[in-house]
C-alpha cells in the first residue's frame, strides 16, 4: 500500500509541473520520461497489492483431486469428457506434474473412449491452486462424428477440483488434519457406512467371484464414493476415502464461502460468485476458439489448448486474475459496510 500511495504521488507531482507554465522545456521533458516509466510500473503494483491483499486459500498448498463427468449432450458429452482427461493429462506433464487416474468407468457400447467418470489425482504441492479455475461446466460445440447434416451439436461436462489430503491427518495444519476431532475437516468414521460389493463391468472370473468393490456412504450428507477400479478391496477402500474426504472438505468449504456471500449480499449488490454448476467455458470447433466466461478471454488456437498447451496456461491464469479482482471487490464491499455500520448514530 505505502508503495501505491507513493506511486500515485509521484504521478501526482510530475502532472503538476506538467501544468505549471513556469517549467522549462528541459525540467518538462524530464518530467514527461519519468511519467511514463512510473505509469508503467503501476499495473506490476496493483497486481502485488491485490496478492497481499487477499488471503490465501486453504487448500492452496494441497495436491488435488480432478473429477470429470459428463453431462447434457449423450455420447457427445461422453467423448469430450474423455478429451477433457487427456487435456489435463497433457497439462500436467508439460508442468512436470504427477498424475494418475484412479477412477476410470467408461459407457457401455462400441465407443470405448466415451467416459462415465473419472478421478485424476495430480500429486504436486499446490496443485489445487493452480487448477481450482477448472471446476464449473466445460460446454462443447462442434459437429459430432455420426452427424450427417452437418448440424452443430452442443454438450457439457462437469468437472470438480477438489483437495488431495495424505493418507493421514499428521503433520499438517491442526485446521485442515481429518484425523483431529476439532479440525472442521475431520470425518467420523462412525458416520460412514461401507459397504462390500461385486465389481462390475471388465474383469472376466475375477469380477464374478470376488467382492472388492467398496462403496463408502457418509451419512449425515448422503454423498457416495464407490470404486473397484483395483483387484484389491484395500487399495479400492484407500481410494474411496481419499476421494470422500476430498468431497467432504471442498463441500464444507464451499458452505463457508457461501455463509460470507450471503453476509454481503445487499451491499454493492453483492459481489458474483460462480459456482460447480455455473457455464464456466466454451470450446468452439467451428470457431477454432475457447472463450471462459468468468475472465471473458477468448483464445483463438483450440488445438493448443485442448493439448494443454500454453492456450490453457494463459485462459487459466486470467481466472485466476478475475479470481482476485473478485476477491478485492469483496474485500472493498466489506470495507463499505464496515464505514456505514459505523456511520451510524
Amino acid at each position: 500500500l505505502e508503495e501505491w500511495d507513493r506511486t500515485n504521488e509521484s504521478i501526482s507531482e510530475l502532472n503538476a509541473l506538467l501544468d505549471d507554465p513556469d517549467t522549462d522545456l528541459e525540467l518538462k521533458s524530464l518530467a514527461i520520461e519519468d511519467l511514463e516509466t512510473v505509469k508503467a510500473a503501476l499495473p506490476t503494483i496493483s497486481e502485488n497489492m491485490k496478492q497481499t491483499l487477499v488471503p490465501r486459500h486453504p487448500f492452496a498448498a494441497l495436491p488435488c483431486l480432478l473429477e470429470i463427468r459428463p453431462g447434457a449432450g449423450g455420447d457427445e458429452a461422453g467423448l469430450f469428457a474423455f478429451e477433457l482427461l487427456r487435456m489435463y493429462t497433457a497439462f500436467c506433464s508439460r508442468r512436470g506434474f504427477r498424475s494418475n487416474v484412479i477412477k476410470l468407468e467408461v459407457g457401455d457400447g462400441p465407443a470405448e473412449d466415451r467416459l462415465s467418470e473419472a478421478v485424476m489425482e495430480v500429486e504436486a504441492d499446490g496443485a489445487y491452486e493452480m487448477l481450482r479455475t477448472e471446476s464449473g461446466v466445460h460446454r462443447v460445440q462442434r459437429v459430432p462424428a455420426t452427424e450427417t447434416k452437418g448440424r452443430t451439436h452442443t454438450s457439457a461436462v462437469s468437472v470438480m477440483v477438489l483437495p488431495s489430503f495424505p493418507e493421514t491427518g499428521g503433520g499438517m495444519d491442526n485446521a485442515l488434519n481429518f484425523d483431529d476431532p476439532s479440525s472442521d475437516y475431520y470425518v467420523d468414521p462412525q458416520e460412514v457406512r461401507s459397504e462390500k460389493m461385486r465389481a462390475g463391468g471388465a474383469g472376466g472370473q475375477h469380477v464374478n467371484k470376488t467382492e472388492s468393490a467398496i462403496r463408502l456412504t457418509h451419512m449425515p450428507t448422503g454423498i457416495v464414493v464407490s470404486m473397484q477400479d483395483s483387484r484389491s478391496q484395500h487399495a479400492n477402500r484407500k481410494k474411496a476415502w481419499q476421494i470422500l474426504r476430498a468431497r467432504l472438505a471442498e463441500a464444507r468449504q464451499e458452505a463457508r464461502e457461501q455463509e460470507v456471500v450471503e453476509l454481503r449480499r445487499g451491499v454493492l449488490g453483492g459481489v458474483a460468485r460462480m459456482g460447480r454448476g455455473d457455464k464456466i467455458r466454451t470450446y468452439n470447433y467451428g470457431q477454432n476458439r475457447c472463450t471462459d466466461h468468468r475472465s471473458g478471454i477468448t483464445i483463438h488456437s483450440l488445438n493448443n489448448v485442448l493439448d494443454g498447451g500454453e492456450g490453457l496456461e494463459t485462459v487459466m491464469e486470467s481466472v485466476r486474475s478475475w479470481l482476485v479482482d473478485q476477491e478485492v471487490a469483496a474485500l472493498v464491499a466489506d470495507e463499505l459496510a464496515k464505514d456505514k455500520e459505523a456511520s451510524r448514530p
